[in-house]
This record gives C-alpha cells, structure tokens and sequence, in this order.
C-alpha cells in the first residue's frame, strides 16, 4: 500500500481531493486481491505518523468508510498519537468526518503521565458480548490498573475543563502557517500535519525534490539537526525512515508565544543546515 503522500504522489499529484480518492481505492484494490472474507480489519491512522505527518484530504476517510463497510471490513481508527486533542478534536472521525467500528487509543488519554491503553467498540460489535455468559477474553495481569484509570480519568477532565483541544484549534493555523514560512530556507521541501501534529520534509532541491539517504541523511539529521535544536532549547523528533523528516508535537497548552519560539529555533538550525557541504 502507498503512503498517503501527496507531496511526492504520483497518481492526482496536482489534486489533493482525487489524490485521497486514488488512495482509499489501492485499499480496495487490496481487498479485493486477498478476498473481501479473508480479511477481518483496515487499521489506519487520521494522520499517519509513520514518514512524516500525512494529512489526508477530507475525500479519503469517507471513501475508506464506505469501501470498508461495502466488503463486510471493519474499519479501526489507530489513534495511539492522534486522540485526545492532538489534531484538534477528540478523535479523528470528528476532523475527517467518519465513524470507525473500532478506536484503539492511549498516551494522550492519561496526558502521558501514566501508561494506559483503551479499545473503543461501535455498539454493533458489542452487542455479542452483552448477553448470557459470552465473554471477550483479552488484557494482561498487569491491565486495568486503578491508578492509570484515576490518571485519565483526571486528565480527560482537564482537557474539558480547562478547554485545552479549543486552545489547539484556536491556534493550528498558526502554528502552520509559522512553520509554512521557513519554506523560504532552500533545504525545506515540505510542511504537513493537522492539529499540533506537524512534520517538516528536507530536500536538497526544493524544485526536484531531491532526497538525502543513508550516510547523508545521518549527517544531515543526528549529526547537525537534531543536536543543534538540542542545544537551543527544542526537541523534535528527526526521522530518516523514509525521507528525512522533523516532527513537531508540543504539549497541548503551547501558546502563540510557544509556537514563535519553536518557528525560530527550526529557521536558525535549517538555515545552518542548508550551508552545509552533504
């Protein structure tokens, strides 16, 4: 399957709305290739966190819904990283406009202060369960702690309480746009995300889009991008899993001030960076 990658897509490259169709139909393709009744779920990410912060256009999950529900697939909406305000809603369905059969989440829902995982079911895949003595049998001896619990329960309160997902959607668009502008620093290739969830691509050349790999993006990232952000207060996470990529996901109360601060750290180190001879 293709990464939902728009910014080096080679079907739709100049239509992000046909782009999102294209890819919910390589899923269908799939499921028609392996047969729709040898395949039990689709696990996708709102965003996919895996190359960099892929968006998808709001043509995508909808497609994805109803390909999934047309083949009796279930669809499970994996928001280990998304849930719980980090692109700007409760969950991912709330953006992209869609209803999964099942949510799989954690991290955010205990604020990242103790570990704890949750699965969110549809009534429909429930209702076996809620009869007689049928049972689903699942967990470990060390789940369901009372302490994890009482810690999310704490934090969804504060979340709602203290309107932190409003501060995130009152100030996504500026957090992108800050990070839009350092597209005028030659090795910034692209900006992508939703949310507080962002990741910036470098290029060796904006218009060809050109790569660093292997030796050359180690030099790039872990021997001058991510120790010079270090040094000046910032810590990203700098990946080279597929093409060299910073990601960006500040805590969930960052302000405009915050967001200043992170803009120009980013435009003194890849301004440093695109100097370099790699």
């Amino acid at each position: 399957m293709p990464a939902l990658n728009f910014y080096r897509a080679e079907q739709h490259g100049d239509d992000f709305e046909a782009f999102g169709l294209w890819q919910a139909h390589q899923i269908e393709e799939a499921i028609l290739r392996e047969g729709p009744e040898t395949i039990a779920a689709v696990f996708l990410e709102p965003v996919q966190n895996a190359g960099g912060c892929f968006a998808p256009p709001q043509s995508y999950w909808k497609e994805v819904r109803e390909i999934c529900t047309r083949y009796g697939v279930l669809l499970v909406s994996d928001e280990v990283i998304c849930a719980f305000g980090r692109i700007g809603t409760w969950f991912g369905g709330q953006k992209y406009d869609y209803v999964p059969d099942i949510i799989t989440c954690a991290k955010g829902i205990t604020a990242g202060y103790a570990p704890l995982g949750a699965m969110i079911v549809s009534d429909r895949i429930a209702e076996p369960f809620m009869h007689d003595d049928v049972a689903f049998f699942h967990g470990f001896t060390w789940s369901g702690h009372p302490s994890s619990c009482a810690v999310a329960l704490k934090a969804l309160e504060i979340l709602e309480n203290e309107k932190v997902i409003e501060n995130v959607r009152a100030n996504q668009e500026y957090f992108h746009q800050s990070l839009a502008a350092l597209k005028d620093i030659p090795i910034v290739g692209d900006v992508r995300g939703a949310g507080y969830f962002w990741g910036i691509e470098l290029v060796k050349d904006q218009i060809t889009k050109e790569t660093w790999a292997g030796d050359d993006a180690e030099r790039l990232l872990r021997g001058y991008v991510s120790p010079e952000m270090f040094r000046r207060g910032l810590i990203c996470r700098s990946d080279d899993r597929g093409d060299p990529v910073v990601q960006l996901a500040p805590p969930l109360i960052s302000t405009r001030e915050d967001i200043d601060f992170m803009a120009g750290v980013l435009r003194e180190v890849f301004t440093g960076a695109s100097k370099l001879n790699i």
